[in-house]
Parts: C-alpha cells; sequence; structure tokens
C-alpha cells in the first residue's frame, strides 16, 4: 500500500510508520521534524500544516491509506479537504477524551460526545477533547464511509515521552527511598500497547475497515499494576500509603503534569479508564498481555535514564518532602 502519515516523527504516529514501512509499505511520513525525525524507511517530506493547503504541495495525489493524529481542527480539516478525496482509506486518531461523561465504567462508544470547538476554531490543551471532537465530525462529513476513527485511550509502551505508565516501574526501580502512594488499589488502569494500537490501525487500513472504535487495553485494577511494577523493577522499596483526600490537601495534582501522581484520577472518573474495547477487539485488535508492556516500559526507561527529568510525577525532594510530612503528622 501507499501510506500517507500525517506526522510520523514522535510515539504513536512513528510506530505506526515504523510497522508499515517494515511491512513492505511504501510510506511517506509529512512532519515538520522539529523534535525528531521520521523512522528508516520511510520518505519524509518537511512541511508544516499551519501553513494550510500549501503544505501539501508535495503530498498530493492517491494514497491508499492516510493516517492523521491531529489535535488541530483547522489543520486537519485543510487535511480532509486537499487530501480526502483521492484517499482510499482515512484514519483519524482521536480520543476517549471526546466523552462527556467520564463516571461510567463499561461505557462504549455510544456513549455522549462534548460539543465540537466551533467551526474555524484551532484548538488549544485546554480544548482538546472538544476538539477532538470537531475533528471526528469533520472527518464523518468530508470522507464518509472510509473514515476509520479510532478513541485512543491511555497509550504506553516504549518510547512514551508523557510518564503517565512509565513514571511508577521507573521511581521504584530508581532507588530504596520510600515511595509515596495513593490508597487506591482497587482504581482501574486501562492502557493501551502503542506497539498493538499502531498494528490495528494499519491491519483496519489495509481491510478498509470503517466505523468509530474505542481502542483501549484491558482494564487492570491500580494494585495489580503496582505490585507487577514492585515486581519488575526489583527493588525492596518501602511503600508508604496515603489517603487521596491527603494528598489532594496537600497540593499534589491529579494524573498528569507537576508535582502529580500518575494514574491517580479525580472523582467522577471512575469510567475514564474503564471503557469497553469489546468492539475494536470483535474487528481483531489484539492485545499483548499488559505485564509484557509493563516490563518492555521498564527496559526503556532504565534506558533512557531512571532520573531524568519528567512531565508527570513527583521530583525526589517533593516526594521525600510528603513522605516526612505523613509521618510527622502519622505520630
Amino acid at each position: 500500500m501507499r501510506i500517507l502519515v500525517l506526522g510520523g516523527t514522535a510515539f504513536l504516529s512513528a510506530e505506526i510508520a515504523r510497522q508499515a514501512a517494515a511491512s513492505g509499505n511504501h510510506v511517506t511520513c509529512l512532519a515538520r521534524g522539529t523534535s525528531a525525525a521520521a523512522p528508516d524507511g520511510v520518505t519524509w517530506v518537511r512541511a508544516d500544516r499551519s501553513q494550510g493547503a500549501a503544505a501539501f504541495a508535495d503530498v498530493a495525489g492517491q494514497w491508499d491509506a492516510v493516517v492523521d493524529v491531529s489535535r488541530d481542527p483547522v489543520q486537519a480539516k485543510t487535511a480532509l479537504e486537499v487530501l480526502g478525496p483521492e484517499a482510499g482509506h482515512w484514519t483519524f486518531v482521536s480520543s476517549c477524551s471526546v466523552y462527556a461523561d467520564h463516571s461510567v465504567a463499561g461505557a462504549d462508544e455510544s456513549a455522549p460526545l462534548l460539543e465540537p470547538l466551533p467551526a474555524g476554531q484551532s484548538g488549544s490543551p485546554e480544548t482538546y477533547g472538544e476538539s477532538k471532537s470537531a475533528i471526528e465530525h469533520m472527518t464523518r462529513a468530508l470522507v464518509g464511509g472510509k473514515a476509520h476513527i479510532v478513541r485512543a485511550g491511555l497509550i504506553g509502551g516504549p518510547g512514551d515521552a508523557s510518564d503517565r505508565y512509565g513514571y511508577w516501574p521507573a521511581r521504584l526501580a530508581a532507588n530504596t527511598q520510600p515511595v509515596l502512594v495513593p490508597d487506591i488499589p482497587a482504581a482501574a488502569t486501562q492502557i493501551i500497547d502503542v506497539r498493538d494500537l499502531a498494528a490495528w490501525i494499519l491491519q483496519a487500513a489495509a481491510r478498509g475497515l470503517a466505523g468509530t472504535y474505542n481502542a483501549m487495553g484491558e482494564v487492570v485494577p491500580f494494585g495489580d499494576y503496582f505490585t507487577e511494577s514492585q515486581r519488575a523493577s526489583g527493588n525492596p522499596a518501602e511503600l508508604v500509603t496515603v489517603p487521596e483526600q491527603w494528598l489532594v490537601e496537600r497540593g499534589v495534582a491529579y494524573w498528569a503534569g507537576p508535582d502529580s501522581l500518575p494514574l491517580w484520577l479525580p472523582p467522577g472518573h471512575e469510567g475514564f479508564q474503564a471503557r469497553s474495547n469489546a468492539a475494536a477487539i470483535a474487528q481483531g485488535m489484539v492485545l499483548r498481555a499488559w505485564q509484557e508492556t509493563l516490563r518492555d516500559t521498564l527496559s526503556d526507561e532504565r534506558a533512557r535514564g531512571l532520573d531524568r527529568d519528567r512531565r508527570a510525577g513527583l521530583t525526589p525532594d517533593t516526594e521525600r518532602r510528603l513522605v516526612a510530612l505523613w509521618r510527622a503528622e502519622a505520630r
């Protein structure tokens, strides 16, 4: 197949390009390349999509499959208008963040969505869900029955720069200092391995699969994930387990970002990492064992450096301060 990846230099899009090229497809990546290069074995067209239709001048024509991971509705609409008419198949990687309600575990693709961002408005980090919702709507409108909309959950695995999945095994492996842990053993985690997601996207494109699907991993209780992280790390660190409200009152953030505890979600998000993936499984999505993803993630974390600066999690100084505060208050 002739495959065009709009992106191809970062995490998921790079994995899609790598796998597609390794399978013998003719792959072109259109990307700025400001932070990384496209994978070996692909044709790399440097372009800035903020330039509008002109950005696609060197990739005009027929493609068997186009894959777009955009989060900006303005750029996504331009790509659909320029490339959509001659594309044989179109994949848009959306997000489970498009859903309006995250409180119900087991919800499927029929759950209500956020209102789309108004036409002509560019996306921002604050409007991520609304932006993806808008792109879903325009993808259906402009390429119709050849559109595969992939609502991805949290993506993990080797190469993840978000630190939302790799933080815990890396933290446990880093040193034997006490580890601050939220008291959420039964809370759901749901991660899809980037390699599995890329493989299914390419398989679906080859089949011409259309429709909208939740592409998410299996649900794993946080306690099981944490226990496996301990085992994989081989580090007998002391665990300091504290109530959620105590963490909130001391300024620890949920989920991601500075001074956060990854995979810990606020009230009302009980279904955020517990959505149904049954429809995608029925359409051939294959998931490796989550323990394999965890082990490979830890190997990647070790290679990149356990003590590197992170986008999510507690810094060592903050963690030590909070542990000392908890112990002092518990006396």
